[in-house]
């Protein structure tokens, strides 16, 4: 029986992450923190994992990016590799939410976890998961949302969280009996993660993906306000 093998890209923010993962496995993996752009490191890190494997885009069924909420340029620049990717080799595309992914991080657990990245000004990122072994179940939608609105919420709720994203140590100083931050090989996006959630929430045509920024670029901000003058 052949295995579908997933090619997982992750440029959602200040992490760059690829992964090459079956449904059980991950088969290689590599993410740094990096001041070079996505554009610049991203493709060249697929193809060393993809030879760390020893296999090439040929042994791919499918790949997979964040599509957002995260970087506006980071994450155009991930999903027009899958794209590309989809389109020269055939193969079948998931974009995946980014807070999903993080919560994917911690797969195989029994915890609760709030997904938070940082947005601009006192905004940030939102979504709450349950993760039960293999399960990982929202609790809301992908959100944008001030701080204290968040650390109201949660001041409410009988649940304890793992923070996970790049903003979950303010988050957990912001909510300190409510989120403590998750550990550091889980706090920040892997590439992995993408692959297991496509698997678990299938698959769509590359003319399909879209990034999902949330809240509107600066440039389409900036029109706005030139047009209602």
């Amino acid at each position: 029986m052949n295995v579908l093998l997933i090619l997982g890209i992750d440029t959602s923010g200040h992490t760059a992450s690829a992964a090459v993962c079956d449904e059980n496995r991950v088969i290689a993996q590599s993410s740094v923190m990096t001041k070079l752009t996505h554009s610049q490191i991203i493709l060249p890190m697929a193809k060393r994992v993809l030879s760390d494997a020893g296999l090439t885009l040929d042994d791919i069924g499918a790949v997979s990016a964040a599509k957002g909420p995260g970087s506006y340029t980071g994450l155009r620049i991930g999903l027009a590799a899958v794209k590309g990717i989809s389109f020269a080799n055939g193969c079948k595309c998931a974009g995946i939410s980014t807070l999903e992914a993080l919560a994917y991080n911690f797969l195989g657990m029994n915890c609760n976890v709030c997904a938070v990245m940082a947005a601009r000004q006192n905004l940030v990122y939102n979504a709450l998961f349950v993760v039960s072994g293999r399960q990982v179940t929202r609790l809301c939608d992908d959100r944008i949302i001030s701080v204290e609105e968040l650390s109201a919420e949660l001041a409410s709720d009988d649940k304890i969280y793992y923070g996970a994203g790049d903003y979950a140590d303010e988050m957990s100083a912001a909510a300190p009996e409510k989120v403590f931050p998750a550990p550091p090989q889980l706090k920040y996006p892997l590439a992995s993660s993408l692959c297991f959630a496509a698997f678990d929430r299938g698959f769509t045509p590359a003319d399909n993906l879209a990034p999902d920024y949330l809240q509107i670029t600066k440039a389409e901000k900036d029109l706005r306000e030139k047009e209602n003058k």
